[in-house]
């Protein structure tokens, strides 16, 4: 099997993971590539169909196995909702979600607030927060509104 070029990929991810003793698997390579093509939050299914049209050769348990990895590098960060498991390249620094319950929508979560949380919490509790991805389930505005005018 021909290894893939490194096409878009940061020189930091490649290095990273050599740097550690990382094989650069073909397999890795795609499955990277098809987190970082993907652009936004990538489901384990998606990626497995885009690696499919590449190699019908990679199963579902070595997508799975291997974006297990890929967490475990921080080289991708996962978000779990709804259910299901979402999938992204990991970024410089650490971005971070806030997801409505009821309509589902997305936002980015100010990292000062983060921040000031995972601070506060280490001189509390002396408890060092993984912040590699953090997401915070609730109501926003519209949702938390339309509830209220509801209820009687």
């Amino acid at each position: 099997m021909k290894i893939p070029a490194t096409g878009g990929l940061s020189p930091q991810i490649v290095d990273r993971l050599r740097s550690q003793g990382y094989r650069l698997t073909p397999q890795r390579l795609m499955i990277l590539d098809a987190v970082q093509q993907a652009g936004d939050h990538v489901t384990p299914e998606q990626v497995y169909e885009t690696v499919h049209r590449q190699n019908p050769a990679v199963s579902r348990a070595t997508i799975y196995r291997t974006l297990d990895f890929l967490c475990e590098m921080r080289l991708v960060t996962a978000m779990r909702w709804g259910g299901h498991t979402y999938y992204e390249i990991a970024g410089e620094t650490p971005h971070h979600h806030v997801i409505c319950r009821t309509c589902g929508q997305v936002e980015e979560l100010d990292i000062q607030l983060v921040e000031t949380f995972v601070e506060s919490v280490w001189r509390k509790q002396r408890f060092a927060i993984d912040m590699d991805h953090i997401t915070v389930f609730g109501l926003c505005r519209q949702c938390r509104d339309s509830n209220r005018r509801r209820k009687p």
